[in-house]
């Protein structure tokens, strides 16, 4: 193991780990509203809009985030439409994200028992106040933990980035050892760089999810 090696590129890493972050931070806060609109649509059944966000979540969840990028780097420009790198990464994970984000809020949209909406609207609660004091607390409540798995989920996804020639973790690994012909170290500060930016996001989420539980957050006292 070469250590003269990994301290002189730790800085590169360091570097590429704050683009990756980045990008990924951008494309994840997009995919969680991308998310919330289908999910919502998707539940109230909206025409046309249900039917059309049905097809867009099965083409994103059944669909590799590396093939999506393909297609967007080296296929749109085919059709008269460039998209930098940077914007290509994140309309990719707020694609793939929004398709996993929804399917989580819609299973907390959904895990909602009719007997609330029933006891709200019985006391006079309009639509827009049954889904703000009724239904998105308990929905939410539900949908942390598998939000929470799919933020992960994005982060690690970042791993293919590379492929649109932004220089993320993997992009400089992938070019260190080409170079240097160093594997191990170059692989090792990889997943260094990849424990230091997951780590804290999985106890972060383990601590939301523990706070929400013990907080019994979700019981709006209406029945």
């Amino acid at each position: 193991m070469d250590l003269l090696f990994i301290q002189k590129f730790a800085p590169m890493y360091a570097k590429a780990a704050v683009i990756t972050v980045q990008l990924a931070c951008t494309g994840i806060v997009m995919a969680i509203l991308t998310g919330l609109l289908v999910s919502i649509v998707r539940y109230r059944k909206i025409p046309v809009l249900s039917q059309l966000f049905f097809a867009y979540v099965q083409l994103f969840r059944n669909t590799p985030l590396l093939v999506q990028l393909f297609f967007l780097y080296f296929g749109l420009p085919k059709l008269g439409i460039h998209i930098s790198g940077p914007a290509c990464a994140i309309a990719g994970l707020t694609l793939l994200g929004g398709s996993y984000m929804a399917e989580a809020f819609r299973a907390g949209l959904s895990s909602v028992s009719k007997s609330q909406i029933e006891a709200a609207e019985a006391l006079g609660f309009s639509h827009m106040q049954i889904m703000r004091y009724v239904i998105v607390p308990q929905a939410l409540a539900v949908s942390i933990p598998p939000l929470c798995a799919n933020v992960i989920f994005l982060i690690k996804e970042t791993s293919v980035f590379s492929v649109v020639a932004l220089s993320d973790l993997v992009y400089v690994a992938k070019d260190l050892i080409g170079l240097y012909y160093k594997t191990d170290e170059a692989l090792l500060l990889l997943v260094i760089s990849y424990l230091i930016i997951l780590l804290p996001v999985s106890l972060l989420a383990s601590l939301l999810e523990r706070r929400i539980r013990y907080a019994g957050f979700g019981n709006t006292g209406i029945v």
